[in-house]
């Protein structure tokens, strides 16, 4: 058990589990797109950690972006995803993955698509560390999970809770 800010949180998915299943997703990737060049997109800040790993891993000839999307009010998300912030690669035909830590609604990661499907890509796919199929209720599902969860709210290896606990190397779910 251990404490982040006013909540304790216990081990949910630990350290040798999450590499095991980041392998098992870059030898998919791997597997899926031989032979052709990928541009991974991880989404900011809670994919780092994953995209890291997952880079390391991939075998193809690779480019990996980082971008930040503005969705967020305050503390609590607007609904709305207002642009893509530091994209500065052009994806017109390319093959693209995006990597992101957690899909849960889906409504950030609609956005993103739809935001890269405008400047034309070969594809668009989407490959996240965790994915709350409960919560989903958007459009452009996941291509590659590594693992799927419950709706509970999980912190460390790049998620946090109110930006603590994202150097956590494995994944804590909070206690009720």
């Amino acid at each position: 058990m251990i404490k982040v800010l006013d909540k304790h949180f216990e081990i949910f998915i630990d350290e040798a589990e999450i590499q095991a299943e980041i392998k098992a997703l870059a030898n998919q990737l791997n597997n899926d797109y031989a032979g052709k060049e990928v541009l991974f997109i991880a989404v900011l800040n809670g994919a780092f950690m994953f995209a890291a790993d997952l880079f390391k891993h991939v075998s193809l000839t690779a480019e990996i972006s980082f971008v930040k999307v503005s969705s967020y009010l305050g503390t609590n998300s607007s609904g709305r995803v207002d642009e893509l912030i530091g994209l500065n690669t052009s994806i017109q035909g390319k093959d693209v993955v995006i990597i992101e830590d957690i899909v849960d609604t889906g409504i950030t990661i609609d956005k993103v698509v739809t935001l890269l499907k405008s400047d034309s890509p070969n594809s668009v796919k989407i490959c996240t560390l965790l994915y709350k199929p409960d919560a989903f209720v958007g459009k452009s599902g996941p291509d590659y999970v590594g693992f799927s969860i419950p709706n509970k709210f999980v912190v460390g290896y790049g998620l946090d809770y109110n930006e603590k606990g994202r150097n956590l190397n494995s994944i804590y779910q909070v206690v009720d």
